[in-house]
Parts: structure tokens; sequence; C-alpha cells
């Protein structure tokens, strides 16, 4: 499948678009295929590690989880 993928934090620039794996489901879980999604003010945040108190939560260095959409 294909997604958008943020190693580092910065500008839109790091973003990329990517082919990974197509996540399998365990028992109890479902796996939902996404048509659509937006761009909000705290994502783009997220994405800049701003503010930095925002780090603490989802990466100090990097963020911890690279796959997006």
């Amino acid at each position: 499948m294909k997604a958008i993928v943020c190693t580092k934090y910065g500008a839109p620039d790091v973003l990329q678009l990517q082919e990974v794996e197509t996540p399998v489901p365990k028992d109890n879980e479902v796996l939902i295929k996404v048509h659509a999604a937006t761009a909000t003010a705290s994502g783009l945040n997220g994405r800049k590690g701003e503010p930095f108190f925002i780090r603490f939560f989802i990466g100090l260095t990097k963020p911890q989880k690279h796959t997006r959409v």
C-alpha cells in the first residue's frame, strides 16, 4: 500500500510517498481502507515538532511513528 512517511521533523519536503507493507489485523482488530485524509494545524505542528514540549509525546529527536496516512 502507499503511505506518507515522515522520518524527521521539518518542512513539508520531509514527507515522502512510499510503498509500505499492508498491516495484518490481529484477532480483535479490523483493517480500514482510507479514501481521504485532511491536513490540520495540529498535524502540521506535529510534523515540525512545535511547540517543543510536544516532542516529549511523539519523539524527542524524530517522530516515533513514521507512517502518517
